[in-house]
């Protein structure tokens, strides 16, 4: 007796390799069942086993519809069941999908966070003295830590000053005499931190 071998190389490309041969030809099958009926039995057991192979992310409502828009693409959409979402059509899967809107403004941000921003709109509501004047330092401060946490080297303060008056829209303005931290002194913090939460992680992956 010869038992005559079929290789995958033989056959056609599965549309959703992650479902596998088997379920492809579970669709394939459901294509041709006669009874409206039974095609719906047929249907809603193939999604359902579709949904225990690759698991799902999303609401039940989401996944539903991800579920059937496959079963009707491994079907060529050549598939007349009652579908409990809206029919998914060849055409709805090439349409491309709605811009994104994007704010049209141009972020001021940076790396400097909406802290900095809140604090800078602060100091700007303040009368001029000692007050309005330690509260500048201490943003200018503040700006010098977020610009050294996301770039490595020094600062000049001449930069922070100008930012500052960026950011405040030439409200507020860093006097060229002003003591700002060192940078070596926020990069050798940094260093410190960077260097503990190491040997947290290090600890936790020895337990």
């Amino acid at each position: 007796m010869v038992v005559e071998m079929t290789y995958n190389s033989s056959r056609s490309d599965l549309i959703i390799p992650e479902y596998g041969r088997t379920i492809q030809e579970m669709v394939d099958h459901l294509k041709s069942i006669a009874d409206r009926e039974e095609r719906n039995k047929c249907a809603n057991a193939i999604v359902s086993v579709m949904g225990s192979v690759v698991p799902q992310e999303g609401d039940a409502e989401e996944v539903q519809k991800k579920l059937w828009g496959q079963l009707y693409l491994m079907a060529n959409y050549e598939l007349d069941v009652d579908c409990p979402c809206e029919r998914p059509t060849r055409e709805s899967r090439d349409e491309a999908p709605n811009r994104l809107n994007y704010p049209e403004a141009t972020s001021r941000l940076g790396h400097y966070g909406q802290l900095t921003l809140d604090l800078i709109e602060k100091a700007k509501t303040y009368e001029e003295g000692e007050e309005k004047a330690a509260l500048i330092v201490t943003i200018a401060n503040l700006m010098k830590r977020h610009y050294l946490t996301w770039n490595k080297g020094a600062v000049e303060n001449s930069l922070i000053r100008e930012k500052m008056k960026e950011m405040s829209e030439g409200a507020l303005i860093l006097p060229e005499e002003a003591v700002l931290v060192s940078s070596a002194e926020v990069l050798k913090s940094k260093r410190k931190t960077s260097d503990a939460l190491d040997r947290h992680r290090s600890k936790k992956r020895k337990r």
